[in-house]
């Protein structure tokens, strides 16, 4: 194999066992099902396995008892264990192994299964079974595990005998880890697992009907690099392909190449390094506005390893429509799905990515226009992430800061962040820097509250000499708050930092902007005392209320030897901007900071909201950017939408009116100019 063959490919197109496979010492040996199930796992290269025991899995637990090899991590919650197994997979790239009971033990991973398959992640879940003889009859602890998680695993199995044992378990992780990854399932009836048998473990496998492509098409390969031979304005669209695939080296290569910028997903963060200066970050509804800008007008968009999800299209009839669109993906269901590809190419991205950098070569191609980057880095100077400026008062906790300060504190290179679901996952997307793929982990696709604590527990543990933090807020950590006592008794040193605004914050404000501040259920009570219950857990944690408390107190989380929660106190008044509203295309963003209008939040609503996924409407003409002022900070509002000098309230406001008239008086100012 050429060196340059080799550079194209990955551990996960290679497909054979990590492990010992048929050298294993226990190749021919008489034993019982369950015990073969546990010779596969060590037959296979496994060291790492999360589960919960019960009755039709005690078999299975009883065999894994002299297992020397396995480390089997006792979740406290069936699907607190398919999240560990997950941050195990995400961190490593190897699948994770859960093993759980029938019934309910089974029911109870569907969400962690399901949350693994919208993010492509490679699991094998084994469940305990009735045995064959009473399936279908409701016995007791009986469910359809494989009925019922056939639609959000990649393939499952229901054993029939246990001549089919070994042969099943190479299938499930040859599945799980090549192509595009995802999770397996194999449910083991008890009877089998109590069966004799003779060990075989296979090396090969033979699925005819299963076979991935890997090298992208020559002709297609060529077209693609025509186009960004003659584009003027290129971007890459980077997403969780560039991290399962191995390419970021590739990625990057390309980048310089031929100076393309990189908007990144939330699945692709860490997958280009956030220090390169031609990384734009988060695109979509929560990314900034310049990255938003650069999608609008690129005229060629290569997508790679990326699916147009909505939270990135906005409305899809309006998006990139400048724009030919180059569309990488090793799974072919992905391309034309949503967007419509000019030039289609089905295959591993890092491949993919390497026969473009070589016929670019061949070619002599070179980069067509600086003027793309001089504009695109005068949008990022004018319309940051945050500005100083935008807060109410000097002891605020601004979470924006707060999430800042943990990456400053992190070393990149010696950590991994995982998140929770909701607004401070935004946050961290947005400001905690990321230099190396598999150091941030967070559910995307499903968007599973409850995920990020545990999944920091299976990263630390198959990283035991990284930092691990969990950013988390106060109501998805309770999701699955039940397994700070296996981070205690496991020793894992796990941190978890808590924007604690009491409140399910992302909801919360989507009912403030959209539905006339109608809050339905999602204000919190100050319930639980998160200290105490770290205490009751045995870790360490505080709790902290002011703006000056937070460096040193994140310093201390981050020195503790053992798990540790820092419980930052936030308003519920805090948002998550910049925005594109539901339903809005990409480039109706409100809430993005303007620098040349005096660093305020524009394009904001002129109410609390509307219902129902209405674009918003902005509260002063689209040609009077200053007028539009974010009510969320101060209430500060301009009587006239053309004047460019100090805002009312502010030194040097030549407007002598009360707070509690300026809405009234904007309003009127904005209806004689024709305003809303």
């Amino acid at each position: 194999m050429s060196e340059t063959t080799t550079a194209r490919r990955n551990a996960a197109t290679e497909g054979a066992p990590r492990g010992l496979g048929s050298k294993t010492p226990k190749q021919g040996k008489t034993m019982l099902g369950a015990e073969a199930v546990i010779a596969s796992l060590e037959a296979e290269g496994v060291d790492t396995v999360f589960g919960y025991p019960g009755g039709q899995a005690i078999k299975l637990y009883d065999a894994l008892y002299d297992s020397d090899q396995l480390h089997h991590i006792l979740a406290r919650h069936e699907q607190g264990a398919v999240h560990m197994a997950d941050g195990y997979a995400r961190s490593t790239g190897k699948p994770g192994v859960v093993i759980v009971t029938s019934g309910p033990g089974a029911t109870n991973t569907v969400t962690g299964i399901a949350t693994a398959y919208m993010d492509s992640v490679p699991l094998v879940v084994i469940t305990g079974q009735v045995g064959r003889g009473v399936i279908g009859t409701d016995s007791f602890q009986e469910s359809d595990i494989v009925g019922i998680t056939m639609p959000v695993v990649k393939h499952s199995y229901l054993l029939q005998s246990t001549d089919e044992l070994t042969r099943t378990i190479r299938e499930a992780f040859h599945i799980a880890s090549t192509g595009r990854p995802g999770p397996v399932l194999i449910d083991i009836p008890s009877d089998l697992a109590g069966a004799e048998m003779v060990f075989e473990y296979p090396d090969e496998v033979n699925l005819p009907s299963y076979k991935p492509t890997y090298r992208g098409n020559a002709k297609q390969v060529r077209a693609a690099c025509r186009l960004l031979e003659e584009a003027d304005q290129p971007l890459l669209y980077v997403g969780g392909g560039i991290i399962s695939s191995g390419a970021s080296e590739e990625l990057v290569a390309l980048m310089d190449r031929m100076q393309i910028p990189a908007v990144v997903t939330l699945m692709g963060k860490g997958g280009v390094p956030a220090s390169h200066p031609l990384n734009l970050g988060p695109v979509g509804m929560h990314g900034a506005k310049y990255s938003n800008m650069a999608m609008t007008e690129a005229d060629l968009i290569i997508a790679a390893g990326a699916r147009f999800s909505d939270r990135v299209t906005g409305r899809v009839s309006e998006f990139a429509q400048n724009a030919k669109v180059v569309h990488i993906d090793i799974d072919p269901a992905e391309i034309g799905k949503i967007r419509d590809a000019d030039v289609p190419i089905v295959g591993d991205l890092k491949g993919v990515l390497a026969a473009m950098l070589e016929q670019l070569d061949k070619d002599g191609a070179k980069p067509r226009d600086d003027q793309w980057i001089d504009d695109i880095n005068a949008w990022r100077e004018r319309y940051p992430f945050y500005h100083p400026n935008v807060r109410e008062a000097d002891d605020e906790v601004v979470p924006e800061i707060v999430i800042s300060e943990l990456g400053r504190q992190l070393d990149p290179a010696a950590s991994v962040v995982t998140t929770e679901v909701g607004q401070h996952q935004m946050w961290a997307h947005q400001f905690l820097p990321r230099e190396t793929p598999r150091s941030f982990l967070s559910s995307g696709g499903l968007g599973t509250m409850g995920f990020g604590f545990p999944a920091a527990i299976g990263a630390a543990i198959a990283n035991p000499d990284k930092t691990v933090v969990c950013v988390a807020g106060d109501g998805s950590f309770q999701m699955n708050s039940q397994e700070m006592a296996t981070a205690a008794i496991n020793q894992v040193p796990v941190k978890v930092m808590i924007m604690d605004n009491r409140c399910l914050g992302m909801v919360h404000q989507w009912q403030k902007l959209f539905y006339d501040k109608r809050f339905s259920e999602t204000l919190l009570e100050p319930v639980p005392d998160f200290v105490k219950l770290a205490e009751a857990y045995g870790w360490e944690g505080e709790r902290v209320e002011r703006a000056e408390e937070v460096p040193n107190a994140i310093a201390r989380m981050l020195a503790a030897e053992g798990p540790y929660l820092l419980d930052v106190a936030i308003s519920r008044d805090q948002n998550v901007y910049p925005m594109v509203a539901p339903g809005a295309a990409l480039n109706n963003i409100m809430g993005a900071i303007d620098v040349a209008v005096g660093a305020v939040r524009t394009d904001m609503p002129a109410s609390a909201g509307v219902r129902a996924a209405t674009p918003m409407e902005p509260a002063a003409p689209a040609s009077s950017p200053c007028a539009k002022i974010d009510a969320q900070f101060g209430g500060r509002w301009e009587i006239d939408p053309e004047d460019t000098g100090a805002r009312l309230g502010q030194e040097g406001s030549t407007v002598d009116v009360p707070p509690s008239e300026w809405k009234t008086l904007f309003r009127e100012g904005a209806d004689k100019k024709g305003g809303n």
